[in-house]
């Protein structure tokens, strides 16, 4: 949380989804002097069994509770026709197209700092405010996107659609603090939240079965057949969208050496297998840019999922799209994804992966 300007006056709106940390950074900017707001969005999605969710019923309460406890408004607005069309529809859209979409990506890009944000700025907000673990700094006269202090909870990949205009009017306060200060400061408070487990996996997949998801969407599933790179058949799958790109176990499929998914041909509705060493590729294709920055260097590190560390690529423009070369080769490169580019600590922006290139001629 590094803003050049006083917070004495300031109004902020703070995401608030019921847990520790969206609640710790209401309570962190409160104490710095802001005049705090909370706002929940509902999603209309309902909390199943034992799993915690970012934004069921529940969270609500929760989140009501905390603003109760740090005697601040609490406001809850109706994001549930905006999570259908923008996140829910694509994500069923690009599994059947056999591409493996990134949800909490869009749930960033549509609905927190896009819609949310604009309703922030709509109501007379001067900043919105999450509980990302995430920094924003002003470096000469541009606002940069920044990796936080705590590298193991690093959420910059899930950020990058972000505009680089609204920069200025988000706010992250948890950005210097690590997972266990940001409990101590909970437990401190008396936040009833303080020890609460993190939500687990996509929150609309409440139970985190993808088959009963996309039953309950009444998608149909269309098998097929499970063929080697020579096109030989191994075996029948029960519908692309049951599987992944990396996928090993679950294909119903005997072989002298163990099989993984390394593609999928939506026109011939086959999912094609091989060994682990094929999985690795030389490079992507990625589209739907958002660039943080004016200065683009053609070498970077570039992140091609949220778990895996950053690798060097060389990058080269071709129209509204980036061709992306990496200096080792790197393993289960998926459509669908998101693609982070980064300099140092510097988030310079990021696109979705559009193809696969297998190897440099």
């Amino acid at each position: 949380m590094d803003q050049s300007e006083k917070p004495l006056g300031k109004k902020v709106l703070v995401a608030m989804s019921g847990g520790v940390d969206s609640s710790v950074a209401a309570l962190l900017l409160k104490e710095a002097g802001y005049e705090v707001t909370g706002v929940t969005m509902c999603l209309g999605i309902r909390q199943e069994g034992d799993r915690t969710s970012c934004c069921g019923g529940d969270a609500i309460e929760d989140a009501k509770r905390v603003c109760g406890q740090l005697e601040v408004p609490h406001f809850v607005f109706d994001f549930a026709e905006l999570l259908e069309e923008h996140v829910i529809r694509k994500f069923i859209s690009e599994y059947l197209k056999g591409r493996t979409p990134n949800p909490c990506v869009d749930c960033n890009r549509y609905l927190k700092f896009g819609s949310l944000l604009a309703k922030a700025r709509g109501l007379g907000f001067d900043y919105l405010a999450t509980g990302h673990y995430a920094r924003i700094e002003k470096r000469g006269v541009d606002w940069r996107l920044l990796r936080p202090e705590d590298k193991n909870k690093d959420q910059t990949y899930f950020l990058y659609p972000i505009k680089k205009d609204d920069l200025p009017r988000i706010l992250f306060p948890l950005g210097n603090l690590s997972k266990a200060d940001v409990r101590a400061r909970a437990e401190k408070a008396g936040l009833h939240v303080a020890g609460k487990s993190e939500s687990q996996d996509i929150c609309f997949v409440t139970t985190g079965n993808y088959r009963q998801f996309f039953e309950g969407k009444n998608v149909t599933a269309v098998a097929g057949d499970i063929v080697n790179q020579e096109g030989r058949i191994l075996g029948r799958h029960q519908g692309i969208i049951y599987y992944t790109i990396g996928q090993r176990s679950g294909l119903g499929v005997s072989a002298k050496a163990p099989l993984y998914v390394l593609r999928f041909d939506f026109r011939t509705n086959q999912v094609v297998v091989g060994c682990k060493e094929d999985l690795f590729a030389a490079g992507l294709i990625a589209g739907d840019l958002n660039l943080l920055t004016d200065q683009f260097p053609e070498e970077v590190s570039a992140k091609i999922r949220y778990r895996k560390k950053p690798a060097r690529a060389t990058l080269t423009r071709e129209g509204g799209m980036f061709k992306v070369i990496f200096q080792e080769a790197q393993e289960s490169i998926t459509p669908g994804q998101a693609v982070v580019f980064y300099s140092e600590d510097e988030v310079l922006g990021g696109g979705v992966i559009e193809d696969v290139i297998r190897r440099v001629e």
